[in-house]
């Protein structure tokens, strides 16, 4: 059953109790990154594995999203700067224990990549801390795969283009 979480401002990104931050670098440019991020969100199945579902909602300013095991959440788009930065709120979802749940991608130029910057801002009870806080290894390496499929995707189309 869907619950609504706690409505929170960018500013959690700072001030969340648990923030999770992962980096990673791409051949693709920042362009083509942010692309892939925002503007084809029902692309992220391709290349982001935990993620079986992804569509804009509401013109483009939210996203349902499910991932594997069934958990799904309703977003609402924060911040889409584009080459720069894409963040979402999670507005309510069927995952136990978690209040509120920001994400937000960076982007950074790297010589002709980009230098890609995630970070999962949570809050929720101490059981719910505990278990993000030991989730992290998995995490980061759910995200760093990610990040190489998407570049791999990234760099193949732009050969083809050329």
């Amino acid at each position: 059953m869907a619950r609504r979480l706690r409505p929170v401002g960018l500013d959690f990104i700072d001030d969340a109790p648990v923030r999770l931050v992962f980096a990673a670098d791409t051949a693709a440019p920042p362009e083509d990154v942010y692309r892939a991020l925002a503007e084809e969100v029902e692309g992220w199945p391709g290349w982001f594995r935990a993620v079986v579902l992804a569509r804009p909602t509401h013109g483009g300013a939210g996203r349902e999203i499910k991932l594997m095991g069934g958990v799904r959440f309703q977003e609402t788009i924060m911040a889409a700067d584009p080459e720069q930065r894409y963040a979402y709120r999670v507005d309510t979802t069927n995952a136990p224990g978690v209040s509120a749940l920001l994400e937000e991608w960076r982007l950074t130029p790297a010589g002709a990549g980009t230098h890609v910057r995630w970070t999962f801002a949570a809050d929720g009870p101490t059981p719910f801390r505990l278990g993000l806080a030991a989730a992290r290894p998995g995490l980061g390496h759910s995200f760093r795969t990610a990040v190489r499929t998407l570049d791999r995707r990234l760099t193949a189309r732009r050969a083809a283009d050329q």
